[in-house]
């Protein structure tokens, strides 16, 4: 990959954070892009020997997860807030290729455990489950792609001096807070939403319980509020 490359790709990348999906129990009112679970997930993925990550989606569950028609179709929550849809447990889809050496079923099982811990563990996800499949054999692990000369921009924190931005930083586990998805506190009819960063190693969910509980006694009396987690830093 180029320099160019490398840098319209991060750019591409902060363009499209993916679904929103939800932290706990979607009442919680605790969010994170589909982007970030993504990129947590692929490390774990990256960390299975044998194991040659591809691409990966992260969506609501529905009755029949394999149905394209009905996860496009079903009757699902969405709020002007979060623009999330969803509620509740999520699937995980997943391709990846298997390098010769092991067992295809004790690699695929490997894998899968790895998958879930990170999400259910690590982040704070309900996983309902990890769909797998091998798109290619390999005889060796393909060669890392070749690093830029200069690495892309990293994302920046937007300065900010709302009140309820200003409390939310004061969060253990709060790297800062975010735009991706508009300002890092959006105001509303519905209540408020505010955006922020997770501290690699801190567990989204709790952050976001935190933050949340933080901004809501901050905020005016009967306020509904709604945390989007958008990065890992």
């Amino acid at each position: 990959m180029t320099t160019a490359e490398g840098w319209t790709a991060a750019v591409r990348d902060r363009l499209a954070p993916g679904r929103l999906l939800p932290l706990g129990a979607a009442a919680e009112g605790a969010w994170i892009t589909e982007r970030t679970v993504r990129d947590a997930l692929g490390r774990s993925a990256e960390a299975v020997r044998g194991v040659v990550p591809g691409a990966m989606r992260i969506g609501p569950a529905y009755r029949d997860p394999a149905s394209e028609t009905e996860a496009a179709t079903a009757t699902a929550t969405a709020t002007e807030e979060t623009g999330a849809v969803g509620t509740g447990a999520v699937l995980v889809r997943a391709s990846f290729g298997a390098v010769a050496g092991r067992p295809l079923p004790e690699l695929t099982e490997e894998l899968r455990t790895a998958l879930i811990a990170a999400a259910e563990d690590g982040i704070g996800l309900v996983v309902a489950a990890v769909d797998l499949r091998v798109t290619a054999l390999l005889d060796a692990a393909p060669p890392g792609p070749a690093q830029p000369s200069t690495p892309p921009p990293g994302p920046t924190s937007p300065a900010t001096d709302d009140p309820l931005a200003l409390a939310a930083l004061g969060v253990t586990g709060v790297a800062g807070v975010t735009d991706t998805l508009g300002p890092p506190v959006r105001r509303s009819a519905d209540g408020v939403r505010v955006e922020v960063a997770v501290t690699a190693g801190a567990r989204p969910l709790d952050v976001a319980r935190a933050v949340r509980a933080t901004v809501t006694a901050a905020a005016p009396e009967g306020t509904a509020v709604t945390v989007v987690v958008s990065d890992l830093r």
